[in-house]
């Protein structure tokens, strides 16, 4: 268990590692960015920062020295650089958890072998079993990437009368899965957490809003019923227990069904604080970021309640950051400018909050 004083060290300097820091202060604790891009925004509110590339073991050795327990903001970290470290120092969430996240076919096998069902899926390494698939998985479809995808890249849609080949050629003839289309009713997700003595705690289920593949607006509660949302946070929970996991984790979900028949096919599972849980910030008596250094730190879990009627979270991406200012008048919300620089498109520059008091 930490003691106050103590120092994080976070690997990855984005958005997220920098509102880890935030919550990590008032706890009494320090953090450590390390990040290969001078600009990160965590610089800004951290005790330390490396900048280095992630293959630079001698940098690698003196963080590892700085620091007493290290987690990562994002699940792209190099497989290297976290074995590395982890002969150093504790690793939370365990590297081995990004060897079966970092690739879909591999993290798709682990959740259908946990009996958790998602959409039907198979591989692709070749025109031969790129035929197959389509053949077992039917169209519509969607190919992607084993690797290296997020916020819709690496993805290629396939429609009932498309082109798989042609599909596959625009994402280079990488190594992919084809997954079978699900016309999915609402997009959810569950942000949970795990101590390291194997207690687990759910946020409420989140309802996610897409545009343009990127996240735009999470509500909670999200409109489903109390029976849907109790599965989902089983769902979630069985995952941390497999991976025998230690910190917060986002488990992305897709309700589908017809009638009054609904059930909920995980789509995907990120090892790392989410995008959709960033409304506790505000709008829960404690929040993801808070929850995961208390996770990682050893100490206890605590028992989430939302402060709100309703809650709802805007990303602000791109130029829709220099509209920041007109929500400080907006009753009920909060603004959170994540300090990068250029706002370029698709990029996720801020968020705001907005809780409806009970």
């Amino acid at each position: 268990m930490l003691k106050p004083g103590a120092t994080i060290g976070i690997l990855g300097g984005g958005q997220l590692a920098r509102m880890l820091a935030l919550a990590a202060a008032p706890l009494g604790l320090r953090c450590h960015v390390y990040s290969p891009e001078k600009d990160s925004c965590a610089f800004d509110v951290v005790h330390a920062g490396t900048c280095a590339p992630y293959e630079d073991e001698t940098a690698l050795g003196r963080f590892a020295g700085a620091v007493d327990v290290i987690t990562y903001e994002f699940e792209n970290v190099p497989a290297k650089t976290a074995a590395v470290l982890a002969q150093r120092k504790p690793v939370l969430p365990d590297p081995k958890v990004l060897e079966t996240t970092q690739d879909r076919l591999v993290e798709k096998t682990f959740i259908s072998g946990l009996k958790i069902p998602t959409a039907p899926f198979a591989p692709v390494h070749s025109a031969t079993q790129l035929a197959e698939a389509v053949e077992a998985v039917g169209l519509p479809a969607v190919l992607k990437t084993r690797q290296l995808g997020y916020d819709g890249k690496g993805q290629a849609k396939v429609s009932k009368s498309g082109d798989a080949v042609s599909a596959w050629r625009s994402v280079h003839n990488a190594p992919c899965i084809l997954e079978g289309f699900i016309d999915f009713e609402r997009e959810v997700s569950v942000v949970a957490a795990r101590a390291r003595d194997g207690k687990v705690e759910c946020f409420e289920i989140t309802e996610n809003e897409h545009r343009d593949h990127i996240l735009k607006i999470s509500r909670v509660p999200a409109k489903v019923t109390p029976a849907l949302a109790r599965e989902a946070r089983q769902i979630a929970t069985r995952i941390a227990k497999a991976f025998d996991y230690v910190g917060v984790l986002g488990v992305e979900m897709f309700v589908v069904g017809t009638g009054r028949r609904r059930m909920v096919l995980v789509n995907e599972i990120a090892p790392r604080v989410h995008n959709s849980g960033h409304w506790t910030i505000d709008g829960a008596t404690v929040s993801q970021f808070e929850q995961h250094v208390r996770a990682i730190a050893g100490w206890p879990l605590a028992k989430s309640v939302r402060l709100g009627r309703r809650v709802e979270m805007v990303n602000l991406i791109g130029a829709e950051v220099d509209e920041a200012a007109r929500w400080l008048t907006v009753p009920g919300t909060s603004v959170h400018v994540y300090g990068k620089g250029e706002a370029r498109p698709r990029r996720k520059m801020g968020h705001v909050t907005r809780v409806w008091p009970r």
